[in-house]
């Protein structure tokens, strides 16, 4: 972007950092459909169940005041700083201080705040394919180029060679989201090692450090016993963002953190939280709200049904199998990333849609030829999706020449 555009312009610039996101809600009828008796809704991470009563009655524990000014400005607030300090210090033996620990409006308000502070205009933030949607317009607001490089195909790992190929001195973030939305993977540690020797050797090649931007808002919801490892762990200069939203499955009360590594030297560090905080009254003052807040030590107790979540995964995994899709399996998240029987993954997931069954299309993610699933649904609905998805494959099976179009970007 350029000073001496015009609003509407720079919002086109914007719109335009945002790949098949816009065009998904202006083709799909999922708007129209969703919520009504029949659909089977994977679109997105949205609970279809009932909140559990554990959650809400935290939040009307935190809503009765106590004092005049419990409703009052609210920035990040010492009780939930220390809170989540204390979780990052026993998940990762990492002594996090709660000064590090900024709280913000969910996952997007850590991710954007860090790009804000770290990131000048004409500076590179690498990205790994499929990203989430959003992380290019955050490195557009911020000024910057997105860098995108597509992770190993099959494997979904991460690709340390075209990662380390893609670095040059304009560099300044790789952003890392592990486990990984859309496809499930979970880093393994022999991973972020090697991650983190390339970014050490870059960072003292260029003379600056590179920033990791660790996006984690799924780090609580890993399956068959496979441990997390945040990349904070193996790279000083990480930053961490977390949601909990996302463990929770309450997306719509948001409140999140970016966490500052303490491997970062204390010095820039603290030009660090003042940049973040910056940032924050810059977006609109954009803190957690005081219920959120107050609520956050008692969230953080809070548990979230993983074996519920991973016979919901096992279910859906072996009847796509069956129906004859190519599927991997997902180490964490609540997403399968299915392969889509054809090329064109629009038309696909359109041919589901006629069936009341939505689902995104790979090429949202920048990833053409899959679709994704999002576990949420209940098993109702699951069990209500598996004839409808054999009746889809069976249908470009009988007639592939009708399917014979690329998948779209």
């Amino acid at each position: 972007m350029v000073m001496d555009q015009t609003i509407a312009s720079r919002l086109d610039t914007l719109r335009g950092s945002m790949p098949g996101i816009g065009e998904y809600f202006q083709r799909s009828r999922y708007a129209e459909r969703a919520g009504q008796p029949g659909v089977v809704d994977f679109a997105f991470g949205n609970p279809q169940d009932m909140a559990p009563s554990a959650y809400v009655e935290t939040l009307q524990r935190a809503a009765v005041p106590h004092d005049p000014h419990w409703f009052a400005y609210k920035q990040s607030e010492p009780y939930a700083q220390e809170a989540a300090a204390e979780s990052l210090r026993r998940r990762t033996e990492l002594p996090y201080e709660p000064a590090d620990i900024a709280l913000t409006i969910g996952g997007f308000g850590a991710l954007f705040a860090a790009l804000a502070a770290t990131v000048d205009r004409g500076d590179e933030v690498i990205l790994n394919l499929p990203p989430w949607f959003f992380y290019e317009l955050g490195v557009t607001v911020a000024g910057g180029c997105a860098v995108k490089v597509p992770v190993q195909a099959g494997t979904f790992d991460l690709d340390l060679a075209a990662i380390e190929a893609a670095i040059t001195s304009r560099t300044r973030v790789v952003i890392v989201n592990t486990p990984n939305n859309p496809t499930g993977k979970v880093y393994a540690p022999e991973t972020l090692r090697g991650l983190a020797d390339i970014l050490e050797a870059a960072s003292d090649r260029y003379g600056q450090p590179i920033y990791l931007l660790s996006d984690e808002p799924y780090n609580r919801i890993v399956f068959d016993g496979i441990p997390f490892h945040s990349p904070a762990e193996f790279y000083a200069h990480t930053l961490v963002a977390y949601s909990y939203g996302k463990t929770l499955l309450a997306p719509g009360q948001r409140i999140g953190y970016l966490a500052l590594s303490p491997r970062i030297p204390k010095s820039e560090r603290e030009q660090l939280r003042g940049d973040v905080f910056t940032a924050q009254l810059a977006n609109a003052y954009a803190f957690p709200n005081a219920v959120l807040q107050r609520a956050l030590p008692e969230m953080e107790a809070l548990t979230f049904d993983t074996a519920r979540l991973q016979r919901k995964r096992d279910r859906m995994v072996s009847a796509l199998r069956e129906i004859g899709y190519s599927v991997h399996v997902p180490e964490g998240t609540f997403y399968l990333f299915p392969q889509s029987p054809i090329p064109d993954d629009w038309a696909f997931v359109e041919l589901l849609e006629a069936r009341d069954l939505f689902c995104h299309p790979g090429s949202i993610s920048e990833y053409p030829g899959y679709f994704r699933i999002c576990l949420t649904a209940t098993e109702e609905m699951i069990e209500a999706a598996i004839p409808r998805l054999a009746e889809a494959f069976a249908a470009v099976q009988e007639r592939p020449e009708r399917f014979l179009a690329p998948a779209r970007l």
